[in-house]
């Protein structure tokens, strides 16, 4: 079916130009809002005018504190004065009821200095005198020539150096406790205990002249020739 309407009268054409004017409209509306001032008709005071009476103003004194009152007096202690020799008339009498005759003698008192307790199973790590081998220290160098063996396994490997030995002196001389302080394995260990163990009496260390126990601490060298 076909439209009757003419061209012409179509509306719809125009839509965008419309729209377009009303929206310059609206903004325009909108920046004239914002932009519009307004002032209040109100009549202007002078200033200059005022009736202000400054001259009238009173005049304040200016306030005086008073001086605070004055301290009390401070009485001031009453001197006497004392005279530098004064009379004693009341006599001391001293009565000696001692009678120490020419012919008595006084003994004479001995402080003792107290004994020193020493306990039996003590061990002393220094001492006084110092224990000593049989033949000094010569005597013992000879002792461990003849009776120290080189062990066959230390010998094989090839191991040599000291061993620390520490081992305890008794009173009668006797060795006893026999330990290594510090080894060098392969069997030279054993070795030097044992030569320790057999060793003959020592001579005691003493402290304060007494004889002691002593722990004594002697290196022990094997070397390869």
């Amino acid at each position: 079916m076909e439209s009757k309407k003419t061209p012409a009268a179509d509306l719809t054409k125009k839509s965008g130009m419309f729209l377009n004017l009303g929206l310059m409209v609206a903004v325009g509306a909108v920046l004239v809002a914002f932009e519009w001032k307004s002032f209040d008709d109100g009549a202007l005071k002078d200033l200059g005018m005022g009736d202000d009476n400054f001259e009238e103003l009173l005049d304040i004194p200016i306030t005086e504190q008073p001086p605070p009152p004055p301290p009390p007096p401070v009485e001031q202690p009453i001197i006497q004065e004392i005279p530098d020799e004064v009379e004693i008339e009341e006599k001391i009498e001293v009565n000696f009821d001692v009678n120490v005759e020419e012919e008595t003698v006084i003994e004479e008192v001995v402080i003792a200095e107290a004994p020193v307790e020493e306990k039996a199973d003590e061990i002393f790590d220094v001492v006084e005198t110092q224990p000593v081998p049989p033949g000094g220290m010569s005597g013992w160098n000879q002792y461990l020539s003849k009776n120290l063996k080189y062990p066959t396994q230390a010998r094989r490997m090839g191991i040599e150096g000291t061993v620390i030995v520490v081992f305890v002196i008794n009173t009668d001389g006797s060795i006893q406790d026999v330990e290594v302080l510090r080894g060098i394995g392969g069997g030279c260990d054993e070795e030097a205990v044992k030569v320790v163990e057999n060793a003959p009496k020592w001579e005691p260390g003493k402290q304060r002249g007494r004889p002691v126990r002593t722990r004594m601490r002697l290196p022990i060298r094997f070397k390869l020739s």
